[in-house]
């Protein structure tokens, strides 16, 4: 029994294959974490969501912002922009079913055996893993109540509050928790957020840094596999920090680890409608 890693898949669904096919991906016996981002902006997003949910035993998934996006989009809470590939789930006649299932993952997961976090985007350096698994429970909870789903996403959107702060109640307690572990790049010591900065980690504002780079950061001793920003190219130099973006979607290549050993597979993916099936 083998357990792998993958980046964000985005609707690249034949670079996916292409790894299983590498590494033998058994799933009667393999399990697969995803880091988030199943769909958007790829060629198969339809295509990759029923492939999964064809797995979904064999899987452990955490939720990326553009898999936020679609379940808003399903309620009709935010509207599909030009660059979405997200049509084609909304028309399909088992999107009901699928969507389902995909609103009941979660936004953080431990495995205590590995001591080993998975989660789209990190953990903001001010909190322990012991917090960040209880925020991460509260919007999950939220996620999964049919009375409060419609307004959790009704109140997703935006920047603010771009910091924790325990008396946060609410709407805007959950939203600062979304932001943290789906759109997170850049922040203060503290947790405030820059969540305009989209670049390399060398390119922070002044008094912020890349969240895994900070020294005091709480969760340094658990290992934490990300996805979420592609400008890394899988670079971090933060000791058991694990970056598995590698912008796919983009013309660079899909990455999948081995939880256990570490070893790294890549496909490359030179271009986002017609993937290769090269592996490096």
């Amino acid at each position: 029994m083998s357990t792998y890693a993958v980046g964000d898949l985005q609707g690249c669904l034949e670079p996916l294959k292409c790894l299983l096919e590498r590494v033998r991906f058994d799933p009667a016996v393999d399990r697969l974490w995803l880091v988030g981002d199943l769909v958007n902006r790829g060629p198969q997003s339809l295509e990759t969501l029923r492939f999964l949910y064809g797995m979904r035993d064999s899987l452990v998934c955490v939720l990326g912002n553009h898999d936020l996006h679609l379940l808003a989009a399903w309620h009709n809470i935010e509207r599909l922009k030009k660059s979405d590939t997200l049509r084609e789930i909304l028309d399909a006649p088992d999107a009901p079913e699928l969507l389902d299932w995909l609103r009941r993952q979660k936004l953080l997961h431990f495995d205590e055996a590995r001591g080993t976090v998975l989660v789209h985007a990190g953990i903001p350096p001010q909190w322990t893993l012991a917090k960040a698994l209880g925020h991460a429970a509260e919007v999950e909870e939220v996620l999964r109540d049919d009375n409060r789903f419609k307004l959790y996403l009704d109140g997703m959107y935006g920047n603010e509050p771009a910091k924790w702060n325990k008396d946060l109640t609410g709407v805007a307690r959950l939203r600062v928790i979304t932001n943290y572990f789906t759109r997170m790049r850049f922040c203060t010591a503290e947790g405030k957020l820059d969540l305009k900065g989209k670049e390399g980690a060398d390119t922070a504002l002044p008094g912020y840094k890349p969240w895994f780079a900070h020294k005091d950061r709480r969760s340094r001793h658990v290992k934490i596999i990300f996805g979420h920003w592609a400008a890394l190219e899988g670079r971090c130099n933060a000791p058991g920090v694990f970056a598995l973006d590698t912008g796919c979607v983009w013309g660079g290549a899909m990455t999948l680890m081995n939880v256990d050993t570490l070893e790294m597979h890549r496909c490359d993916c030179k271009s986002k409608d017609t993937p290769a099936h090269t592996n490096s």
